[in-house]
């Protein structure tokens, strides 16, 4: 048997070949719209990919199905109830697909949504999808109520907790998603590790397990709708190539070098996520627009090449194009190193924007900052922050605080970043959340 397991470590995403040598052939679960990897591997290993099977229309990152359908007919296989607008073969709960001698058993595991299965290979082995990760479980608020789908998904994993012990578990999300809050680093586990460990399997009880599951704290990508709409319509063939300008013009430039580059010298207006960091591509779902006119700012076509992947894998499908030397990237930021910020906040010089999710803040924040998550401050723009001071921006270790003073300063606010260092190496007095009937 050939098995392949590939992760978009951005996305924390995972997809899987399956084939069998002999027979020269092999399907592909759950591809990423960047499908190149999995022809590569195929012709690697030899065989041919002749179907395309989805665990269920995927919320956070654009399929390779229709790529693979109309650039190299490959049909596409899915349950019913994802009610898709392209062409089709039904999965049904219990049916066995085979690809060469490897049989695929569908299981109907609904809760993240209600078309979701789960495939169980050779008999051996289950590809869980968004149903049962490696340390937790999916998130069941995106396609329906969330305490509905929390019902089903309680349902979903009894019925792949009851697969022996010794059967290897591949997940749909890893460590990174937002599918999921508490997944352990690990990219696969066992049905027997699982059941020992799982936090989201300590909960036997139905209501038990609904009043945890459907208290979802996570942010919900505002991608989300686009990129379900794009993976349950027609067939999504493949992006136009990107171009090189000789300037942006009037688009929004999403500038992908380091934090550092961009504070050294930038396009006046543009968003910095640097395409080198952690979550790329999540994070810049959260600061741009769906329909805006994008255009790249890297510091070559390489990293240009990346970032438009990136952003493609997340439904920004039509990029303007890219720029590198730009005459007009005149604009400058000026970060603030820690040692210099409780200085300033005794002069009552600027105001503390703390851009961490909630959740983080409650754990512990500078006491007088004003708390506003990042991905929340395109919204808001220059009436995030009411006081005229200049603000300095803030989180745990200066990334999405980059992200905060360029998003600010677009929107013609003094912004300034803590780029190295945060929260956590903050050396001065923090206050803690309490919640009432806490100690401590």
């Amino acid at each position: 048997m050939v098995f392949r397991q590939f992760v978009d470590d951005d996305l924390g995403c995972a997809s899987y070949l399956i084939g069998d040598a002999g027979a020269g052939e092999a399907v592909v679960v759950d591809p990423a719209y960047a499908i190149g990897q999995y022809l590569e591997a195929a012709a690697a290993d030899g065989v041919r990919i002749v179907r395309v099977l989805e665990t269920h229309t995927h919320a956070d990152h654009v399929s390779g199905h229709g790529r693979l359908a109309l650039e190299h007919g490959v049909p596409v296989s899915v349950h019913p109830l994802a009610d898709p607008e392209y062409p089709f073969d039904a999965l049904a709960d219990g049916g066995e697909l085979r690809v060469g001698s490897v049989p695929i058993r569908v299981v109907h595991t609904p809760g993240h949504r209600p078309e979701h299965c789960a495939f169980v290979v050779d008999e051996r082995l289950v590809l869980t999808g968004d149903s049962l990760f490696v340390g937790d479980a999916a998130r069941p608020d995106l396609a329906i109520d969330a305490r509905e789908g929390a019902e089903g998904l309680f349902h979903s994993l009894q019925r792949l907790t009851r697969l022996p012990d010794a059967y290897e578990v591949y997940p749909g999300h890893v460590a990174g998603s937002l599918c999921g809050a508490a997944m352990r680093p690990d990219h696969s586990s066992t049905i027997g590790v699982e059941k020992r460990t799982n936090a989201a399997l300590t909960h036997g009880d139905l209501d038990a397990f609904i009043g945890v599951s459907a208290s979802v704290s996570t942010p919900r990508p505002p991608t989300t709708a686009r990129v379900v709409a794009l993976n349950r319509g027609p067939f999504v063939g493949a992006p136009t190539d990107l171009r090189e300008l000789p300037e942006p013009g009037g688009a929004t430039v999403l500038d992908v070098r380091s934090a550092d580059d961009h504070a050294a010298g930038h396009v006046a207006g543009s968003i910095n996520v640097p395409v080198d960091g952690s979550s790329f591509a999540t994070r810049a779902g959260f600061v741009l627009e769906p329909d805006e006119r994008i255009v790249i700012h890297a510091g070559d076509r390489e990293q240009a090449e990346r970032a438009a992947r990136g952003l493609q894998a997340i439904g920004f499908l039509e990029l303007a194009g890219y720029v590198t030397d730009v005459a007009a990237a005149r604009e400058r930021t000026q970060p603030v190193e820690l040692i210099d910020l409780e200085r300033l906040l005794g002069e009552r010089a600027v105001t503390v924007l703390d851009v961490r999710e909630k959740d983080e803040r409650d754990g512990g924040y500078i006491p007088g900052s004003v708390h506003m998550p990042f991905r929340l401050l395109r919204a808001c723009g220059a009436d995030c922050v009411e006081d005229g001071k200049p603000v300095v921006t803030i989180c745990e270790s200066g990334a999405r605080a980059g992200i905060a003073a360029s998003v600010l300063a677009a929107a013609g606010v003094d912004a300034r970043p803590v780029l190295h260092g945060g929260i956590g190496d903050w050396q001065g007095h923090t206050v803690e959340f309490r919640r009432c009937g806490s100690s401590g």
